[in-house]
């Protein structure tokens, strides 16, 4: 489905990432490990088309190298960005509906409403309320709906369980898995090793903006030097 070769960006004469290679088949969750500075959120960021980039990117075999995010997203790729980037003064509703903006099936916006408020319950309850004034797993609720109210084949998800209590936290991984299960290809970038090797196929882990490791989640699980770095075991 995703396919990235020999990806490369830099800011100004500062490399960000080099040389990164990614897959993503379909319905797969696939995870991006690394510390901060690796180049994770750049990864995503170029895969958006938010940034420019160098090297190859496609999407269905389609190159996505030039496009304007908006028609990313319009191929079916919805980016919930680091920090989650939500209108504040707007309510949850309205945050919501926004990520239907490029939609016009009135129907198809409405199940998917549905299915927004079904993995998360108490955006319901909140759905008129300003979105600024929630805790931060609340928003980052709202932050993963509003991505999935665009109908994405492919989710991006950076670092969504940063800062959030451990409880809303669990709740947040438990819909990733939903959200897979009900057909979307997800990649995840995450600090937590812990949870993203138990939720994911299979793993990529960037240091220095390269790839360093990469293999199924449950073989990384036991690489001595995962566990060492990023498991504290």
């Amino acid at each position: 489905m995703l396919d990235i070769r020999n990806l490369s960006v830099s800011y100004g004469k500062a490399l960000a990432i080099e040389d990164v290679s990614i897959h993503v088949d379909k319905g797969e969750l696939v995870g991006v490990l690394g510390p901060n500075g690796a180049g994770k959120t750049t990864l995503l960021k170029a895969i958006s088309r938010a940034i420019p980039s160098k090297g190859s990117l496609s999407f269905k075999g389609q190159a996505l190298d030039g496009l304007a995010a908006y028609h990313v997203v319009a191929r079916g790729i919805c980016h919930c960005p680091e920090g989650r980037k939500l209108f504040p003064e707007l309510s949850v509703l309205k945050n919501l509906q926004l990520g239907a903006y490029l939609r016009n099936n009135k129907a198809e916006i409405e199940q998917d409403l549905e299915r927004v408020f079904a993995l998360f319950p108490v955006l319901r309850e909140r759905q008129t309320q300003q979105s600024s004034t929630l805790s931060g797993g609340e928003q980052q609720m709202v932050a993963i709906g509003r991505a999935m109210m665009g109908r994405p084949e492919l989710l991006l998800l950076d670092e969504p369980s940063v800062g959030i209590a451990p409880r809303l936290k669990k709740l947040i991984f438990d819909a990733v898995e939903q959200i897979r299960r009900d057909g979307t290809a997800i990649l995840i970038v995450e600090q937590d090793a812990t949870s993203t090797l138990r939720i994911t196929d299979r793993v990529y882990v960037l240091e220095h903006g390269r790839t360093v490791r990469e293999g199924k989640a449950a073989e990384l699980a036991d690489d001595e030097y995962i566990r060492q770095i990023y498991l504290g075991i």
